[in-house]
């Protein structure tokens, strides 16, 4: 994405072609490398050679851009794989025409990738707007001829949205270091483009357009790498069913439930938007850097209306106002006119100058209390709209505090905006517009806080798997998709879930004597394996309290059962005692598989309105206590559970624990599809299941148990004991529960041994770092941690490539256990374990001046690789074809 030459393949003149206007644009933007340009007439464009043929090269360019018919595409894709080109942009689309359009298209775009993938060519496209770089100059697009270099990235699976917001971009005078136009994302996606903006210094913060997401696993890793260092913004189409429909007939991709992106979204740390206006809003602040200093917020304006209006919208967006310093007010009280609001939003009234507006400004950024400042404009016959930018541009407290700037009105407001946007100052014309654009950031600065929050170290969950498998292959080889409720209620058991005591009768007599000896009053369902939903054929009686109570309701839902589901079978009834627990809220908790991004959970408001109602959060599984915290605070409900008036507050750690040990059920037992736990009664003795449903199906051949997961879930088939010479030593992958003990095993490292690994001096591991280093994705990063009973003595690191090609590897060892083989342990460990993920070979970058981790790597077969002189660190390299 960096070239230092470029070939456009279909380069033509031809007046209202994508090849003319591709080519005009490139040979436009001054790119300062070589532009080739090959078309099979041959002749001259704008005075320059062009060539017939790939092969006529006089060398081979690092980036191609084909914009020629689609049959001649997979020919040119072998020829500039031959020519030692890397990268290609098909901006062609398919050869599909009519009914059979989706299945034609489909088989070029395979025969595009069987072509590249001798040559390791990547693909962007097909059927895209182009490639732009404006920082290199390049413009490889029919999108707007013109770009400002930045340091925003717009990535986007609509070439009309990539368009709309480059020229809004030249528009604002907004700058960007990349424009990528994904189209059908045969072979770089998402995830590869993220992968490569997280390691781009060019790039600061990063706005997306979305309608499918196709390798989710791979697009979930790279999302929540690239946001743990910069923003990105996402907005996602197809929302809704009709929108959806459309999404498919354009891309192809699959378009998944709103919700799930939103909660994947929210996992990664994304920030999501609406529409594109909020896009573009994004895009203004991210744009000029605004960095506040806390969230809290203060008002500057000119205007008591538009001041209260942005303090409400504010509000509704979840933001927070600062709240003023007694000298903050003191010194406002001196310099502004008596009729000053003495409070945030800070109205300085509608005759206020220039100069009022700057002292105004000056003694807001001297209050800590306030993170950034929102100016406001309104214009007024009494003063100059103009003169009010340029002092707000001049004022000595906006290099100490941020300013985001709202002048609302047409040419003389328009004028104000420029005079802001000329200084670096995001300026919008309305207080939503401003508002929101502060939000993103803010989200983005607690999205992160989320992603660093540490869970706490929870007690290894007791569980019966075996015995949930046996009662599901019961049910799969009985040919049930439905587990009865008993079975139900004993997988939830099985899992630590608390249940309702549960018995079962074949008939109203030994209903009612079970009735007797558990005691009344009962409850008394019907057991069908063709009924799921007993309350809808009346097959649930509650309260009862005799026997002849249950006599009678047993004949009545047989009764019942024979006129509305005559065909159903009558397996017997559910005896339960009736739960008495007045003060309890009804819950809702669920798993279900999503098509996109697999198994999701959820959390919400229960009972038999749990549909009406619709207070729901999804998360996706993984869990642990603090996303299960989180995915529960963002229901309604949430509100209920913390207590309010006579009610204690519940114990919604019970419920956190329920949800992580349901997140845990559905990733050991890969045949189980859907379940309902509804409702759960939570209230402050804890938690209880009354009523449960599981749906299972035959898990897929040879599916790996983690394979359905869009955030692998710890594999804990990789935990294993070693005996080492005399010593039992125990060796597991990293758990973000491992932070303290991460930094306190860093704290015990010598400083030299510090420097060694992190390549420089260190105090201390900060729980930023310590976060990123524990909370890993499993998939693509991988550590192990070796330990001596619960003292951690030593740390291997394996992180991927996108492809698994190619890894690298860290290694550290307690200073006090060194010398005792402990690194040679690990480190054959992690290669083993590279192996068996298909990675063909592994680097490392170790300092030259450590000696024993070279000479460790020399003795498990690593080759040194020659650098340049005067590099700190020398490379070396291992093939995983054969380990030692």
């Amino acid at each position: 994405m960096s070239p230092r030459s470029v070939v456009m393949i279909g380069a033509t003149e031809r007046p209202g072609s994508v090849g003319a206007a591709v080519t005009r644009n490139a040979l436009a933007g001054g790119f300062q490398g070589e532009i080739h340009l090959v078309n099979r007439k041959g002749g001259t464009i704008a005075g320059r050679t062009v060539f017939r043929k790939v092969s006529d090269l006089p060398a081979p360019a690092d980036l191609a851009v084909i914009m020629t018919p689609a049959p001649t595409v997979p020919s040119l894709i072998v020829a500039l794989g031959e020519a030692g080109t890397r990268a290609a942009v098909v901006i062609s689309s398919g050869p599909g025409n009519g009914s059979d359009a989706a299945s034609v298209n489909a088989q070029w775009r395979q025969r595009l990738l069987r072509a590249a993938q001798p040559y390791l060519l990547r693909i962007i496209g097909p059927n895209c707007i182009g490639y732009a770089a404006p920082r290199l100059g390049l413009n490889a697009s029919f999108g707007p001829t013109r770009f400002k270099a930045g340091r925003i990235a717009a990535v986007a699976q609509s070439g009309a949205v990539l368009a709309g917001l480059a020229d809004w971009g030249v528009a604002q005078g907004i700058g960007f270091s990349h424009l990528i136009s994904m189209g059908d994302m045969a072979d770089v996606d998402f995830g590869d483009v993220l992968d490569m903006l997280a390691r781009d210094a060019d790039t600061r913060a990063v706005l997306m357009y979305v309608e499918g997401i196709t390798q989710v696993r791979k697009f979930m890793s790279a999302a929540r790498g690239v946001a743990r260092i910069k923003p990105v913004i996402v907005l996602k189409g197809g929302r809704h069913a009709a929108a959806a429909q459309a999404t498919a007939s354009h891309t192809g991709s699959m378009a998944g439930s709103a919700a799930v992106y939103d909660a994947a979204f929210a996992r990664a740390g994304l920030v999501r938007v609406l529409g594109l206006g909020e896009l573009f809003d994004a895009a203004e602040t991210l744009g000029h850097s605004i960095a506040p200093r806390t969230e809290r917020l203060a008002i500057l304006t000119n205007g008591g209306g538009v001041g209260i209006i942005a303090t409400d919208l504010l509000i509704d967006e979840g933001g927070e106002m600062a709240t003023l310093s007694p000298t903050t007010i003191a010194r406002l009280d001196k310099q502004m006119s008596m009729r000053w609001s003495r409070a945030n939003p800070v109205d300085i009234v509608g005759d206020a100058d220039g100069p009022r507006y700057a002292a105004a400004l000056d003694g807001l950024a001297d209050d800590r209390g306030v993170g950034a400042v929102l100016a406001m404009n309104v214009p007024t016959s009494l003063t100059s709209s103009i003169d009010a930018a340029r002092a707000i541009t001049g004022a000595a407290g906006r290099k100490v505090v941020p300013v985001i700037g709202c002048w609302i009105g047409g040419r003389e407001a328009q004028a104000g905006r420029d005079v802001l946007h000329d200084a670096g100052i995001p300026a919008y014309d309305t207080p939503l517009r401003a508002v929101r654009g502060f939000m993103h950031i803010v989200e983005y600065r607690r999205g992160q806080r989320a992603l660093q929050r540490t869970p706490p170290s929870v007690p290894d969950l007791r569980s019966d798997t075996a015995l949930v498998r046996s009662i599901v292959q019961g049910a799969l080889a009985d040919k049930r998709k439905v587990l009865t409720e008993p079975e139900a209620k004993r997988v939830l058991a099985a899992y630590g879930i608390p249940v309702v005591p549960t018995e079962i009768a074949r008939d109203a007599a030994e209903a009612a004597a079970i009735a007797v000896r558990i005691g009344f009053p009962v409850a008394v369902k019907l057991l069908s394996r063709d009924i799921t939903h007993k309350s809808d054929v009346g097959g649930v009686s509650l309260d009862l309290a005799s026997e002849q109570a249950v006599h009678d309701a047993v004949r009545e839902m047989t009764g019942k059962i024979l006129v509305l589901a005559n065909k159903a079978r009558i397996d017997g009834f559910v005896v339960q005692p009736m739960i008495r627990r007045p003060h309890a809220v009804e819950l809702i908790l669920g798993a279900a598989e999503d098509p996109v991004f697999g198994p999701i959970l959820l959390v919400g408001h229960g009972g038999v309105a749990a549909e009406v109602i619709d207070d729901k959060a999804l998360a996706l599984p993984p869990l642990d206590p603090v996303l299960a915290e989180d995915a529960l605070s963002r229901t309604r409900v949430d509100r209920l559970l913390r207590g309010y008036r006579d009610r204690a507050p519940a114990d919604r750690d019970a419920v956190g624990a329920a949800m992580v040990r349901l997140s845990q059920l559905i990733a050991d037992v890969g045949e189980i599809a859907e379940l309902d736990i509804n409702p759960l009664l939570a209230d402050a003795d804890g938690v209880i299941a009354l009523d449960a449903r599981i749906v299972v199906n035959h898990q897929k051949k040879g599916q790996e148990r983690a394979a359905r997961f869009a955030i692998r879930p710890y594999p804990v088939e990789l935990e294993a004991e070693i005996q080492h010479g005399e010593e039992k030593l125990r060796i597991r992958p990293i758990r973000p529960d491992d932070e303290p003990t991460l930094q306190a095993f860093t704290r015990r490292l010598t400083p030299e041994d510090v420097r060694m690994r992190f390549f420089g001096p260190m105090r201390e591991l900060s729980h930023e770092l310590a976060a990123r280093l524990t909370q890993i994705d499993y998939d693509r990063e991988m550590a192990f941690v070796l330990l001596d009973g619960d003292e951690m003595v030593g740390v291997g690191r394996l992180v991927a490539d996108p492809d698994f090609q190619q890894a690298e590897f860290a290694l550290t060892v307690a200073s006090d256990r060194q010398g005792r083989g402990y690194g040679e342990l690990l480190l054959r460990h992690v290669l083993h374990y590279g192996k068996s993920r298909g990675i063909k070979r592994v680097v490392g970058h170790v300092l030259r001046e450590n000696r024993k981790m070279l000479d460790l790597a020399k003795q498990v077969g690593f080759r040194r690789e020659s650098g340049r002189s005067g590099e700190p660190d020398i490379r070396v390299v291992k093939s995983l074809g054969a380990l030692d």
